[in-house]
């Protein structure tokens, strides 16, 4: 909890911080980096770092922290954490590098705020900062406890490259060794770790395309970004045979174990998530109402198409509506709405795309009289939404 001795000084100190924060996090990477270089090598990514969505996520859940202990100071926002923490644990983030952080964010904190940083604001700032770091262990901890094994990285064969969609690629990957391994749940992902040209080794998270909890094969689609660093790379260089090196299944965003009816809205690749959770609730059976939302520029960019339209199909109480930029008979036209649709009462939702997407159509569906809470959503990259960069 934060102390009735800090809260003032958060309270006050808070709207300074905050309109400061973007350019205190590029100072505090910027020396982190500098002094340790190793922790760009197959940790941080140079892609987030270069165009500034790490610096601004990390300024958005500092900030978002220290709003929410200001509010209610006796509550730990543990669930705003955990997004976060399903990240870290993914790239094999250990507690002594919280240490690290601390220490190049407040040489950056200091030189920022150097004009009205006082012994009092620092320490009140420092207490923030260990309550949220040691939340975050305490959940990674958890989280690690949970594996089937206790390695960060394992190795897996590449035994099948499939075409999946404009520029999309399904990789299905076997161990390599005789490591345990961890099964997953549908929605969640896995890191990949490659190799670039110029010998950085760098990590992605790829969601769990296909039978998540597995522990036979994983499998995984990408979307090839030209101006992206890895996945160009797994497309073009990673080959069937090859090895390459994946983390345990991470992820807060699940599907829930429910019996009520469930919404699956998504664009382009963000149907990776999607597509797990409808595989397994076809290969269960399950009699849950399902409709399944989708958008795409047409219908040879769906990535997963067969595997999606064929599970719709297995199951008794689903509905599939399509979305097409380009009009095709038979389909709806233009963006995804939920305007007209009959989305079934009390549903759980899951949304899936561009961050704009996600957006607009949580707000359709709050308007529709779908519950705050049971709408979840996943972002691939970091978290400007959970952020609070809107």
């Amino acid at each position: 909890m934060l102390s009735e001795k800090s809260r003032p000084l958060i309270e006050a100190t808070l709207p300074l911080v905050g309109s400061r924060l973007g350019a205190i996090t590029p100072n505090f990477y910027s020396r982190m980096f500098a002094a340790r270089p190793e922790l760009l090598d197959g940790l941080f990514s140079r892609a987030n770092q270069n165009n500034g969505e790490q610096q601004k996520a990390l300024a958005g859940s500092i900030a978002g922290f220290a709003s929410a202990l200001v509010a209610n100071p006796d509550v730990i926002p543990e669930q705003m954490l955990s997004r976060i923490s399903h990240k870290h644990t993914s790239l094999g983030i250990t507690e002594d590098q919280y240490d690290i952080v601390y220490k190049y964010l407040f040489e950056a904190i200091a030189e920022e705020l150097a004009d009205v940083i006082t012994a009092e604001i620092a320490e009140a700032w420092t207490e923030v900062y260990w309550l949220m770091a040691n939340a975050m262990i305490k959940i990674e901890k958890g989280l690690y406890a949970l594996q089937a094994n206790d390695k960060m990285w394992m190795p897996w064969t590449v035994v099948e490259k499939n075409p999946a969609g404009t520029d999309c690629i399904t990789f299905v990957l076997e161990p390599a060794d005789d490591t345990p391994v961890t099964a997953g749940r549908p929605g969640q992902y896995v890191s990949v770790k490659v190799a670039l040209p110029d010998g950085l080794l760098q990590c992605r998270q790829y969601s769990l395309s296909a039978d998540a909890a597995s522990t036979t094969h994983r499998v995984f689609t990408t979307k090839r970004d030209d101006g992206g660093e890895v996945s160009p790379v797994l497309h073009r260089d990673v080959l069937v045979g090859d090895v390459v090196e994946l983390s345990n299944p991470y992820g807060d965003v699940t599907l829930d174990d429910s019996d009520g009816p469930v919404v699956f809205a998504t664009a382009g690749i963000g149907c990776t998530p999607s597509a797990s959770a409808l595989r397994s609730l076809a290969a269960n059976g399950s009699g849950r109402e399902v409709m399944v939302l989708h958008a795409e520029k047409n219908l040879e960019a769906w990535a997963l198409r067969e595997q999606m339209t064929g599970d719709v199909d297995a199951l008794d109480g689903a509905e599939l509506q399509l979305w097409l930029e380009e009009p095709t008979e038979g389909f709806n036209t233009g963006f995804m709405t939920l305007s007209g649709l009959d989305l079934p009462a009390d549903a759980s939702m899951y949304v899936c795309g561009p961050l704009p997407f996600m957006k607009a159509i949580r707000n359709q569906a709050i308007d529709a009289g779908i519950p705050a809470a049971k709408i979840h959503y996943e972002v691939f990259g970091p978290d400007l939404w959970l952020a609070g960069a809107n």
